[in-house]
Formats: structure tokens, sequence, C-alpha cells
């Protein structure tokens, strides 16, 4: 049976869950069009995480590698775009690193595209009634360190998608938009269905100005 790779993180900035995990863990055994999902969490840390990642993807030979992080702040479901060669955190990760201006891989390209059908994702999604978008820009966090190093590692298909707060997180955070876990779990189980069946990519206007 094919299988999926999903990651989700575990909680970092002062956060007592991240939503990413919460979602994906509920996924860990589902069977989404034909292929078996296996959800693993991977640590808020440069460099350990590319190690667990490297150990999930050498364990599972995922034929669909999608990693999914919190983007608080973020009020709908973003697929990313790219991925750039550059890890500069405004904060330290949960083992108190905080790299600046440095490549996530020495002797790689600029940056990589996702190879994810994402506008079909997005299409699909709004489909049926989540909200979402296409993102040009993953941070420069672990997120993008993660996102970066999958693509790096020549899966056959891998990107990554990022999801708001949780309602309860937003309500430590006053005036941040949240979406329920549900639609969270739903709109990552569309994301993989969409994945793993279509093999081309749709066409619309999903740019930014800024």
């Amino acid at each position: 049976m094919k299988t999926v790779l999903l990651t989700g993180f575990e909680p970092f900035g002062g956060e007592t869950v991240n939503p990413s995990w919460e979602a994906v863990r509920q996924l860990d055994g589902a069977v989404i069009a034909g292929a078996l999902v296996c959800a693993r969490q991977l640590p808020c840390v440069f460099g350990q995480a590319l190690s667990e990642l490297d150990r999930h993807l050498e364990e599972l030979r995922p034929q669909l590698a999608i990693a999914v992080g919190q983007a608080g702040g973020r009020p709908d479901i973003t697929v990313e775009r790219v991925a750039i060669n550059v890890d500069d955190a405004r904060m330290p990760d949960n083992a108190g690193l905080q790299p600046i201006d440095q490549a996530v891989a020495a002797q790689g390209p600029a940056a990589y595209f996702a190879t994810l059908p994402i506008k079909a994702i997005v299409a699909g999604l709004r489909e049926n009634g989540i909200p979402a978008s296409v993102s040009q820009t993953a941070g420069t966090f672990v997120c993008n360190h993660v996102m970066y190093g999958l693509l790096h590692r020549r899966q056959p298909r891998a990107g990554f998608i990022h999801i708001p707060f949780l309602p309860e997180q937003a309500a430590r955070h006053p005036g941040s938009p949240s979406m329920k876990l549900e639609d969270c779990v739903a709109a990552i189980r569309l994301a993989v269905e969409i994945s793993l069946t279509r093999e081309h990519d749709v066409k619309f206007a999903e740019g930014a100005t800024h």
C-alpha cells in the first residue's frame, strides 16, 4: 500500500498546543485514496527537525509528504508555494537556537517550489467551505527550514501547509483569527486526497502584490 507522511510540530513560542500536530494526529492510520496516512511529530528545533524528518522518510518511503505548521495570525489554510534557503529566526527555537542569515543547506539552491498541486488544493478547500489561499512565504523559522529540507530531499510529491491558531489559542491572543480543529483536519484530509489523485495543478490567479 502507498504511504503518506504527515508531519506536525510540537508546541513552541509559549503555546501549550500546536494545531499542526493536533490536526495531523487525527489522520494517523487513515486510508485516503488507497494510501495509508502516517502522522509524525517533529521538534521545533533547527537541525533536529530535519534529522527526525530523515528518519521518518527512511522508515516510510512515502509517495506523498506534507509538512504542516502553525501560522498564528493567518485567518485561513495557507498552502505554501516556495521555501527559501535561509534560517533567520526572530526568536529562539525550543532548544534555544537562533540562527541568523544561515543556509538551510550549504550547497543548496536559493529556493524550491512545492511539488503539490497547490492551487487545486486551495480550490478544493474553498469548494468545500474551508477558507484557503496560496502563500508566497513560509517564513524563515523552523517551518521554512523543514519545507526546504523536505524538498531538498527530492521527495516525489511534497510541500507544506500552514494552519491558523485553534480557538483556545486565539482566546489568549485577542484579535487573532482561528479555525476549529475539525475544519483543519478536514482541510488536511482533502489536501492529501487531491495530492494523491490529481496529476496536474489548475491555473488561476492567486498571486500577491506585497
